[in-house]
């Protein structure tokens, strides 16, 4: 009898040549709610002291439609981890990390992407500071590879385009591929350095990095047109991650909000507003479309709806009495329509 040869999943790169990719939510800001981690610090301890928690947090962004799980290990590297104590437990985050997010993705066909950070450690002008991000970042990627391995990298909320470049080039060493995304502060976007996000873009590429893109601290509104300038920039994949948050042309940060992190339930946009920012997203080409901090499985399930990933259709339902017994079947709501 022939042996059955296991299916293997399609890698980022390919599911992207066929079509955007929809990515998972925020993690950090919904643990704390959940009290699994501490606002402040923000440091994913939860991946060994709860993975019960945050695997349940993986299963609902893979059931609402996510393509890929991130795995929590933003801000998981040794110096920001010293600040709470636990820079010993470098190495257990990162692991436990890619095991309850490799676990979760086993039950569906979800790719796992590896996730490391800003390191808060990088001085522009302080070549001995760059040799200290590449060490923070090798031990990561060491860490995540000893694990049972990702299926590729994703390198997020750099301010400084140049230590976006070094996670690119220690990333690259690994051979799988490289997504890194850049976050604007200011009302004109621009890196630290003074580069504009399409320049950001160019460099990153040029760098050997497969997917380029935004994520985190805007919104919709303000990160769309950000995401549409690195499109024109580059022939790269674009990734488009906006937070969940309604910000403003003058306040495009939302962590710079003076309600930041305990009042932000007020400023949550709606499923259908995440829905809308997913159909404009397709429609301007960008390939990554994910979203970041305050976006939960209502919102990822409804963009899933919207770019095809999952269906629409629901059972119908109507009162034998020919009555509307509810304002839902007296309105007729869709999950996408505000």
């Amino acid at each position: 009898m022939r042996r059955a040869v296991p299916i293997m999943p399609k890698g980022i790169l390919q599911r992207l040549a066929e079509g955007p990719v929809l990515g998972d939510g925020g993690y950090l800001l919904e643990l704390e709610k959940r009290g699994y981690v501490q606002a402040g610090p923000f440091t994913p301890e939860v991946a060994i002291e709860h993975p019960d928690a945050l695997e349940q947090l993986h299963r609902e962004f893979l059931r609402a439609g996510a393509e890929f799980l991130t795995t929590m290990t933003f801000y998981a590297s040794d110096d920001k981890l010293a600040t709470v104590g636990m820079k010993d437990k470098v190495d257990d985050i990162n692991r436990s990390a890619v095991q309850v997010a490799r676990k979760v993705a086993a039950e569906g066909d979800a790719l796992v992407a590896g996730d490391l950070s800003l390191t808060w450690a990088y001085e522009p002008d302080v070549p001995s500071s760059h040799d200290h991000v590449r060490a923070l970042f090798d031990r990561q990627l060491e860490d995540m590879l000893d694990a049972g391995g990702v299926d590729f990298w994703v390198g997020e909320t750099f301010s400084h385009l140049g230590e976006a470049l070094v996670f690119v080039e220690r990333a690259k060493r690994t051979g799988l591929p490289v997504m890194v995304t850049m976050c604007f502060e200011r009302p004109t976007p621009r890196s630290y350095e003074g580069d504009t996000p399409g320049e950001c873009a160019r460099k990153l590429t040029g760098a050997g990095a497969d997917i380029v893109g935004v994520n985190c601290l805007n919104g919709p509104a303000q990160q769309l047109p950000i995401a549409i300038e690195m499109r024109q920039a580059t022939g790269a994949y674009v990734a488009s991650q906006p937070v969940a948050y309604r910000t403003t042309e003058e306040e495009p940060d939302f962590t710079a909000w003076l309600n930041f992190p305990y009042g932000l339930s007020p400023m949550q946009l709606a499923r259908a507003e995440m829905a809308e920012f997913a159909t404009d997203a397709n429609e301007a080409g960008i390939n990554v479309i994910g979203s970041c901090c305050g976006s939960v499985a209502e919102h990822v399930r409804a963009m899933a709806k919207v770019l095809g990933k999952l269906p629409t259709e629901e059972r119908q339902w109507r009162s034998p009495s020919g009555k509307p017994m509810s304002g839902y079947e007296y309105r007729g709501h869709t999950e996408t329509e505000v």
